[in-house]
């Protein structure tokens, strides 16, 4: 009973399959499974491709490399001439700027020279945040000595590598290096400068009057300590500000100093500045802008100071009426002055390529060169900030606060990602601007030595004969040209003259296409002896097709997925020649970075055992997009070819 009804079944579904067929189409009603899928050689290529999962994986993370290296440099441009020596080596930190919860309401003071801030509570507490480690010194000036952590404080200052603070009971510490007289007695300086002042030179005892003390200063490794009796205990290393800074010493009525990288200025009681270091004598001449070259007595012309600052290179002096005169040799961003419509002046800060100002309508203002020399970040102020009482400054960060101690709001640099190198520049930006470059010069060697080798390779293998025996004794003598002791030496002759940076990239591309192009010759040429014997080619003869047609319109496309998965191939390989000549110094120069001559410029013992980021990174990113291209090349060789089967 049951066979029948499956027969009957059996029936009526097979009327009802010729009837749907007829009207509707038989495409649904086909086994996929039984009939072999007819698919197209560039879909079966996909197909194969994305069942590889460690291809599939290299392709995105190649994809997302050249979508950094080409687009990321229009978000983190570089200037190549800048330097910021008060971040030079410092490590891979993003808490630059990240004041501790803890004083964020009870701000008393906020210190910053270099990659590390200091910060006093109204309870004289003590707080570090950014990058305390110093170099290759084994301080850190995050690890506060016990006796200022355990102690009342205040006064609490930082310098470049060292950190000063100063308790209730008059008792002077200091912590970080101290190799140059930047507090204790140590000392490494002898002879021409005379040795550092040191501490107890100026207080015999390390000890003050809190009381009768106005402000702790620290700069360039140098400190100060203002009295408001107007005089002055200074100590520190006299090479970075000269001999004459000893002078400052014998000042009386003091008033406020600050310091440059090599220099300082004192603000006195009168309304006037002295200056003193390295460079001072810059500070005595104004460039007015409209062709006059005024001296500072003149463009003050009797008026009172009421407030300085300074960056690296300039002194800020606000004037009593506010106006505001910027001293020394500067780069343009920090003269641009904003103007205030019905604000005025009232204190001004400084940081490393920048001034911030407060008015007399709690509002705040910024200007100057932004960090990282792109003018983005600790130079624009948010909009809307009022009731500021003052803003502190570290070298590319600003911190608000209001009348109560609180912390109104932050801006500037958080810190670096990737740490910076030697000349305190970001590596982040160089890695990806420098990846450009790198894949930029491979990829060009690779098109010229593709388009020398496939010409060569097809007329060689397709003409044969004489054609083949003359060319391929050129490839031989292409070949036998070691390329790194010819570019050594090339090297050694431009060295003796002038080469424009420019003129050095394209000779590298030239000479990269030039020499490499000898293995793909013969791959072609190889390829197309094995196809002009085919049906095809005969046929186009007899149709009278021009040779020339036939070779490259005819055989060459049919040899074209050999190519590719070549050129895959010499395109990682370029990247590392040209990695490898810019290591030799043969390549693209400093300032202006590839990955090669960033890792050319870790090539000390130094670099590599207390400065590991700045050799890692260029290291990690061309390692991982050379082996990203390897397997990408692989992976094509066995897609691309008929013969391989499914599970190689």
């Amino acid at each position: 009973m049951s066979q029948n009804t499956k027969k009957k079944k059996g029936v009526f579904s097979t009327i009802g399959g010729w009837f749907r067929r007829m009207f509707m189409g038989s495409a649904k009603d086909i086994d996929v499974l039984a009939v072999e899928e007819i698919i197209s050689p560039g879909r079966a290529i996909v197909k194969k491709f994305l069942s590889r999962k460690l291809a599939v994986i290299a392709l995105i993370v190649l994809i997302f490399m050249f979508l950094l290296v080409f687009i990321g440099p229009l978000f983190m441009p570089i200037d190549l001439e800048y330097s910021a020596p008060s971040q030079a080596d410092t490590a891979p930190t993003l808490s630059l700027m990240k004041v501790p919860s803890a004083m964020k309401g009870q701000v008393e003071n906020i210190s910053s020279y270099s990659t590390f801030s200091v910060g006093l509570s109204e309870d004289g507490k003590v707080y570090v945040w950014g990058n305390g480690q110093m170099g290759t010194s084994t301080a850190n000036l995050k690890k506060i000595p016990d006796e200022v952590r355990n102690n009342t404080i205040a006064f609490a200052a930082a310098g470049k590598d060292h950190a000063i603070a100063i308790a209730e009971d008059g008792k002077i510490y200091g912590w970080g290096v101290s190799e140059n007289g930047q507090y204790g007695d140590t000392s490494s300086l002898s002879g021409t400068y005379m040795g550092p002042v040191l501490l107890k030179d100026v207080l015999p005892e390390e000890k003050v009057n809190v009381a009768d003390v106005e402000s702790l200063a620290c700069g360039n490794q140098v400190s100060a300590i203002v009295m408001k009796d107007g005089s002055i205990y200074l100590w520190g290393n006299c090479k970075n500000g000269a001999s004459n800074y000893r002078t400052l010493n014998k000042l009386e009525n003091v008033q406020k100093i600050v310091f440059t990288n090599n220099s300082a200025a004192a603000l006195l009681k009168d309304g006037t500045v002295v200056c003193n270091g390295s460079g001072a004598s810059a500070y005595e001449k104004i460039d007015m802008g409209d062709g006059r070259i005024l001296t500072l007595e003149e463009v003050i012309a009797g008026r009172k100071i009421v407030d300085i600052a300074a960056t690296n290179k300039t002194i800020a002096l606000l004037l009593e009426d506010g106006d505001l005169i910027i001293a020394g040799n500067s780069v343009s961003g920090e003269k641009n002055v904003p103007e205030l419509t019905g604000e005025k002046m009232i204190s001004i800060a400084g940081g490393a390529l920048h001034y911030s100002v407060v008015t007399d309508k709690g509002g705040v203002y910024t200007w100057g060169n932004g960090a990282k020399g792109s003018g983005a970040f600790q130079s624009n102020a948010p909009k809307g900030l009022t009731n500021v009482a003052t803003v502190f400054t570290g070298p590319y960060q600003n911190y608000a606060v209001d009348e109560d101690g609180k912390l109104v709001d932050t801006w500037g640099v958080k810190g670096y990602l990737f740490g910076t190198d030697n000349s305190g520049r970001d590596v982040l930006a160089r890695v990806v601007n420098g990846g450009r470059m790198t894949m930029t010069i491979g990829a060009v060697a690779v098109i010229v030595s593709s388009i020398i080798g496939i010409i060569i390779g097809c007329l060689s293998g397709y003409f044969g004969g004489w054609v083949d025996m003359i060319l391929m004794r050129i490839t031989e003598i292409f070949s036998s040209i070691p390329f790194l002791p010819f570019a050594l030496i090339l090297s050694a002759v431009l060295s003796t003259r002038s080469v424009p940076e420019t003129t050095r990239i394209f000779m590298i591309m030239v000479i990269l296409g030039l020499l490499s192009w000898t293995g793909l010759a013969r791959l072609v040429r190889a390829q197309v002896l094995a196809e002009r014997e085919k049906e095809f080619v005969l046929s186009a003869k007899a149709m009278g097709v021009r040779e020339r047609k036939i070779a490259f319109k005819h055989i060459l496309p049919n040899i074209i997925s050999v190519i590719i998965v070549t050129m895959t191939l010499d395109f990682a390989s370029c990247m590392l020649t040209e990695s490898s000549l810019s290591y030799l110094g043969f390549g693209v120069q400093l300032p202006r970075p590839t990955w090669g001559n960033m890792l050319d410029g870790c090539n000390s013992s130094i670099v590599i055992q207390n400065f590991w980021w700045r050799w890692l990174f260029p290291a990690l990113f061309l390692g991982i997009a050379t082996i990203c291209i390897n397997i990408l090349g692989d992976t094509l060789r066995d897609v691309m070819d008929p013969k391989s089967s499914s599970e190689r």
